[in-house]
């Protein structure tokens, strides 16, 4: 309680609180609560990946569909705007994945790049396929590839340790940006996803 019966909360002084001070300064991660908790297990009876299509796009953080394929936010981002490309089929790896399949992943994924390019200065881009459990799929059941922007100084490891601030920007924000800045985006965040729309890509590879 605040002093003179406010209802405003008192803000307390650290140097006063229990603790032994180090060379570190911390990175508070709330949203991974759930993960850290929960840690990493199997998805078969209830995929993530493909409940997230049947969603409202805002529910489930989906930035664009295609035929094949479609883009929504990672819930656990290493930065700001980090993307999953995911088929909609319930595959493992990327050797079972169609040749309309592999086609769309490759072509979203290079719509990714540009569209986080326009929306947030991005200056370089991690992407990849971690395949099964013992590769480090957090999800091995269903396929996605992620799409992780970098900025000079950004959240990765080694700045973290050498006192580099990450600022953080709420999911539904970066949702909203993204998906607005999608070439032939459709406004759809009020309605379910039951039916994937395609997506025409043609114009942004010129």
């Amino acid at each position: 309680m605040a002093a003179g019966g406010s209802d405003a909360p008192r803000v307390e002084d650290a140097a006063t609180l229990a603790g032994v001070p180090d060379a570190f300064q911390r990175l508070w991660t709330p949203h991974r609560a759930v993960y850290v908790g929960q840690g990493q297990g199997a998805h078969d009876d209830d995929c993530p990946f493909c409940a997230a299509p049947g969603r409202p796009d805002d529910e489930a953080l989906v930035v664009a569909r295609g035929e094949h394929a479609y883009v929504l936010l990672n819930l656990y981002p290493y930065n700001p705007g980090h993307l999953l490309v995911c088929p909609y089929r319930h595959i493992s790896t990327y050797d079972l994945a169609t040749p309309d399949e592999v086609a769309e992943i490759g072509a979203l994924t290079q719509t990714a790049f540009r569209v986080l390019r326009a929306v947030s200065g991005a200056q370089g881009f991690n992407t990849g396929m971690n395949q099964g459990s013992v590769g480090g799929a957090g999800i091995a059941e269903h396929l996605h590839q992620h799409v992780v922007p970098r900025y000079a100084g950004d959240s990765n490891f080694f700045p973290i340790v050498a006192r580099t601030k990450a600022v953080t920007q709420l999911l539904g924000d970066v949702r909203d940006a993204v998906a607005a800045a999608w070439p032939d985006a459709r406004p759809s965040s009020a309605e379910g996803g039951a039916t994937a729309p395609s997506t025409d890509l043609d114009s942004e590879a010129s």
